[in-house]
């Protein structure tokens, strides 16, 4: 059996509630960006940590990685087998992401450090680890938010779902989709919903941010807004597609003053290109 999941505040730009890492003993499951690893650091309290489990490469999940793989030099990182080629050689992602975040990128994400070869451990789904007094995982492929994205079943019932089921960061609030380029995938991801249904874990544990036990009503909510957002996303330009967001999450329920918890201006910028993206692709055959 496992120790208790805890969750690390990344604390991203100051800012509580944005990005979760979690611990459990001395596995990590998205150190999240370089950016914040002082406060990662600050969160183990004294911990070693032994491997870095990741749900995908995005620079707020995995960005750190390779910072820490250099810091502890016996650290394991684990990555989906379409996600490795980019941990051991960021160039490419780095470009990607520039090219979305511009002048934002140093700030929000910091520096990516490439992976050892020799450290990096390539998953693809149906694979089981086990990390004594760390518990044991069942992998599972959970594409949708990105070609690349696994989710990881504890064997306390607890899944570690990375974006894939959402995002929550007001406790009880809207569950919404985070939709950045290059490869949102909406008929992968609704499968990819229905295998957690079925799955049925006692508790989601997500990066944006937190945890909840109400597992059916946090995932049919989540199916709900995406289908809607994404359906938005190809009717209206930009500026259109953030106001009906923004009036979403009014009448959900959100305050003004918690708006940009939910849709920062550069993430709202990276979600609605995401879809449009996708619409686009689909658009092109």
């Amino acid at each position: 059996m496992s120790a208790e999941p805890r969750v690390i505040d990344c604390l991203q730009l100051g800012q509580p509630r944005a990005i979760a890492c979690w611990l459990i003993g001395d596995v990590i499951v998205d150190p999240g960006p370089e950016s914040c690893l002082q406060n990662v650091i600050a969160g183990l309290d004294g911990v070693e940590p032994r491997a870095v489990l990741l749900t995908h490469i995005h620079l707020d999940h995995a960005g750190a990685a390779g910072t820490l793989a250099r810091m502890y030099p016996d650290l394991q990182v684990y990555v989906q087998e379409r996600g490795a080629p980019h941990m051991l050689d960021p160039s490419k992602l780095i470009a990607s992401a520039t090219r979305i975040y511009g002048e934002y990128m140093d700030v929000l994400w910091g520096k990516f450090e490439a992976v050892p070869e020799d450290r990096l451990h390539v998953l693809s789904g149906g694979e089981s680890l086990a990390f004594e007094g760390s518990g044991a995982y069942d992998v599972f492929y959970t594409p949708g938010h990105a070609v690349h994205h696994v989710s990881y079943l504890l064997d306390d019932g607890t899944a570690f779902v990375g974006d894939v089921a959402g995002s929550r960061p007001i406790e009880g609030g809207l569950v919404t989709p985070t939709t950045p380029p290059p490869d949102i995938d909406v008929p992968a991801w609704r499968q990819s919903i229905s295998l957690l249904h079925e799955l049925a874990p006692r508790r989601l544990a997500y990066t944006h941010y937190g945890s909840c036990t109400d597992v059916e009503h946090h995932l049919s909510e989540f199916s709900t807004t995406l289908a809607r957002w994404a359906e938005l996303a190809r009717d209206r330009d930009p500026d259109g597609w953030f106001l009906q967001v923004r009036a979403d999450l009014i009448n959900a329920g959100a305050e003004e003053d918690q708006l940009d918890l939910y849709q920062p201006q550069p993430t709202a910028q990276a979600n609605y290109a995401g879809l449009r993206r996708y619409w686009d692709k689909r658009q092109a055959g």
